[in-house]
């Protein structure tokens, strides 16, 4: 009896009308695509997208050049150089990331003493040129300037797990 049904099975092709069958109960049923451009997914507040560097609220940036983040890159992408300033304080005079190399693993920001660098929820960015794929810290600031409502808010939410 065995045998007979393996062969029936065999013969008309059972595994792949059971295959198709699932294939037509999804084709009817309501789609769950995001239309892109016009809708967006909600983020996390621990998502992981382009860099910025943050400055504290009377306007000093926050980086004390303690190259924690560099050391803990995985990537190697980011490049630090500082400068001793009259206060006897280092800040950064370069500070480089190559988003080629990077990973985006959130590790330089999880190093930082004093949260300067930190990952935005920014993710929709393009290169035109091969030179743009290295930001300075010129950009990173501005980046940071323009975006501290959003990275303080989700600093806040993300606070107690921390």
């Amino acid at each position: 009896m065995k045998a007979i049904k393996r062969f029936l099975k065999t013969f008309l092709l059972w595994e792949l009308l059971r295959a198709l069958a699932v294939t037509g109960r999804y084709l009817f049923a309501p789609k769950i695509t995001v239309q892109y451009p016009a809708e967006k997914t909600p983020q996390s507040p621990r998502f992981k997208g382009l860099h910025a560097l943050r400055r504290y609220p009377n306007g000093e940036e926050r980086c004390i050049t303690c190259k924690l983040c560099e050391t803990v890159c995985p990537a190697v992408c980011i490049t630090i150089d500082s400068e001793v300033r009259d206060e006897e304080t280092r800040r950064a005079k370069r500070y480089d990331i190559d988003l080629f190399k990077c990973v985006y693993c959130g590790f330089c920001e999880e190093a930082c003493p004093t949260d300067a660098i930190v990952l935005t929820r920014i993710f929709e960015f393009h290169f035109e040129n091969r030179e743009e794929n290295v930001i300075t810290k010129e950009e990173l600031l501005r980046i940071g300037d323009l975006n501290e409502r959003q990275i303080a808010t989700d600093r806040a939410l993300d606070a107690p797990y921390r």
